[in-house]
């Protein structure tokens, strides 16, 4: 039997244990053109939220009583594919399910690093490692000298902008919850200054950690931190907009302090990135990654769950703000 997470009820707001069920399937049969895969690694992200929303945003709703979409890692035990053999570690998605059958399409890559971990597929050489690449470089246009803020800064993705915007010459800022997450952004990744934002007054903070104002920020949270760092925007700063995971809910869309006249007096740009529209690029992306990775200028952490059980509430856990780096689940 294959053991598989569905999504059984939709949520209001961050998913909870409660909006999802364990259950057992039969094997399927594999057709012309399809691959079973074996999964050893699921991913949890913080983009699942609005995959599972009433309202799709940039991709349509996970069907209730269907698979949690997931991308996954694991290895090809069976084709009928002509491009996939037995052996063959993949990454695609499969969903939150201990095997997929699957046809070609499923599959994001074919992974040739084999002599890097096969967890990092869904990490720093994955998703989140080539949107923190492809966002910073492509919208943020980092130059040396420049400072660089970045948001949710010990999470997996802003943990690898943080890293890249370093090798590339500039200034970064992290902002973290939590002493904890300071020291991991100061120790471990390796930014100039680190701001708990839950410490007090952030808007001075940042004057405190940003003398000169912000060129590029990278935004993974929207609310009141955006709002907050929207003053120290330096002349023609960018800010990248990745994510938006400090708000619960967008229907009632939320209200908030307006933008419009810090961009006009700045002159800054304001971008939206989502990776979807950027899949020609991914391979080279991955390749510059991994090679960061083997020489050790790339670090990266990973928060490890054991066993499909942990799926219910590996959602929920990660808005806790309880992971520290890449929240993946081991099979």
């Amino acid at each position: 039997m294959n053991r598989q997470c569905l999504l059984v009820c939709r949520p209001t707001g961050i998913a909870q244990a409660k909006n999802f069920e364990i259950v057992e399937a039969p094997h399927q049969p594999l057709g012309d053109g399809e691959i079973r895969v074996r999964n050893q690694y699921l991913s949890v992200e913080p983009a699942m939220r609005g995959w599972i929303a009433d309202k799709g945003n940039y991709a349509e709703p996970v069907a209730i009583g269907s698979v949690m979409r997931a991308l996954t890692a694991g290895i090809v035990t069976e084709t009928r594919h002509p491009d996939y053999a037995t052996g063959d570690a993949v990454t695609g998605w499969f969903g939150w399910q201990e095997e997929a059958v699957a046809v070609g399409a499923a599959v994001v890559r074919k992974i040739s690093e084999t002599d890097l971990p096969l967890s990092l597929s869904l990490g720093i050489l994955g998703i989140n490692g080539v949107t923190a690449h492809l966002a910073l470089t492509g919208i943020g246009e980092p130059k040396p000298g420049e400072t660089l803020l970045v948001s949710t800064a010990a999470g997996a993705v802003g943990s690898a902008v943080g890293q890249i915007g370093k090798l590339l010459g500039c200034r970064t800022v992290g902002i973290a919850g939590g002493p904890d997450k300071v020291r991991l952004c100061l120790d471990r990744f390796g930014y100039d200054a680190a701001i708990d934002y839950k410490a007090g007054d952030l808007r001075a903070a940042l004057g405190r950690a940003c003398p000169e104002d912000i060129d590029i920020f990278f935004d993974n949270t929207a609310g009141a931190i955006s709002d907050a760092v929207m003053a120290h925007l330096a002349l023609r700063a960018r800010v990248v907009v990745c994510g938006t995971a400090a708000i619960e809910q967008w229907d009632p869309w939320p209200q908030g302090p307006r933008v419009e006249r810090h961009l006009l007096v700045k002159r800054a740009r304001m971008q939206g990135f989502v990776i979807f529209d950027h899949m020609d690029h991914y391979e080279a992306s991955v390749a510059q990654l991994a090679e960061w990775v083997r020489s050790g200028k790339l670090a990266y952490e990973e928060d490890i769950l054991s066993g499909i059980e942990a799926c219910p509430d590996a959602l929920a856990g990660l808005y806790r703000g309880e992971n520290k780096g890449k929240r993946i689940i081991q099979l």
